[in-house]
């Protein structure tokens, strides 16, 4: 089959993308999408991908797209035999805990996340005897065996609902930091944090924004909650990556710049060709690592299958759907 005729095939997927991805890189993944499409077809398979996945990945090959939760929430109600997860692998251990049943695949090992390795399981149990009694509220951005050793998971767009359903006047948070202090001024739940930071959202500062003001009047500032409190408190609104994705959609700004992962801003402006979306923002090289050729590698190969111990299985999927029940 010439390369033409795979072009032709998969043309109407370029209209999705078109404002993002140049017409003359489109022919570098054309192989591998048409490859993808195929053998998802062949394995019974579904892919997953986070906000932060590349366009060509998020709009092109992916059948499930949205933020933690959402990949969560969906992966629950999908028939395929085969899970991809085009994301990190908490990620990818998250989809497994509530599909056990279902082989589960990350394309990169490496996709790791430095909120998840900032904290451990034993380093739990020691703040359970520092604060005996107070519940454990933890960040989705973890390990399994960190969520086995909590009491709730949450997300950045649901933390605040999660911490108050608990009915205590204090909980401990974990991992991020920022997310702590951004949920507690908005609370009257005391919360006792950990000093773990996302390496994407602690690099922004107050005078990134202020900069970004000055060269693009009358831009409106959208921030992440794992962003520094003192950056979420120059920004206009502030929310995970779905509540910012819906602000978008709903208020339609003329000028709008998106302070968190580069993918994201080119991923929304595909639906909203009349927003104009001002950079800066931070990559994350864990995202990063998730390609097409890795995708195609991973459903051609079966690799690499994301396992979980089950002695602490059970416990960490009590906690995920405690959150979810919310």
């Amino acid at each position: 089959m010439t390369h033409a005729s795979v072009l032709d095939r998969i043309s109407p997927l370029y209209e999705r993308v078109r404002r993002v991805i140049p017409l003359i890189e489109w022919p570098v993944f054309a192989d591998d999408i048409d490859t993808i499409l195929r053998l998802k077809r062949e394995r019974n398979a579904v892919i997953l991908a986070h906000n932060y996945q590349t366009p060509e990945i998020f709009h092109c090959v992916a059948d499930i797209t949205g933020d933690s939760l959402a990949l969560a929430r969906e992966a629950m109600k999908v028939d395929a035999e085969i899970i991809v997860l085009a994301g990190v692998h908490f990620m990818a251990e998250t989809a497994k805990l509530l599909n056990p049943a279902r082989t589960v695949l990350i394309p990169d090992l490496r996709a790791g996340c430095s909120l998840a390795e900032s904290i451990t399981a034993a380093d739990v149990r020691l703040l359970r005897q520092r604060y005996p009694g107070v519940p454990v509220v933890t960040y989705v951005n973890t390990s399994v065996a960190v969520k086995a050793e909590s009491d709730i998971c949450c997300t950045s767009g649901n933390a605040r609902r999660v911490v108050e359903s608990l009915g205590v006047p204090r909980v401990i948070m974990l991992p991020d930091e920022y997310l702590a202090q951004n949920i507690a001024r908005q609370t009257q739940v005391e919360i006792i944090a950990w000093a773990g930071h996302c390496e994407v959202h602690e690099r922004f500062t107050p005078a990134d924004i202020r900069q970004v003001r000055i060269d693009y009047p009358g831009v409106v500032v959208l921030a992440h909650p794992e962003c520094p409190p003192n950056v979420v408190a120059e920004a206009d609104y502030a929310g995970s990556t779905a509540d910012m994705t819906n602000w978008v959609g709903e208020h339609q700004p003329a000028r709008v710049v998106l302070v968190t992962e580069c993918s994201m801003a080119d991923n929304i402006s595909v639906h909203h060709p009349k927003v104009e979306f001002v950079k800066p923002c931070n990559l994350c090289p864990h995202m990063k690592r998730i390609s097409l050729a890795g995708i195609r590698r991973s459903l051609e190969t079966l690799t690499h299958e994301v396992t979980i111990d089950p002695s602490m299985a059970a416990r960490a999927r009590l906690a995920v759907e405690r959150m979810l029940s919310i």
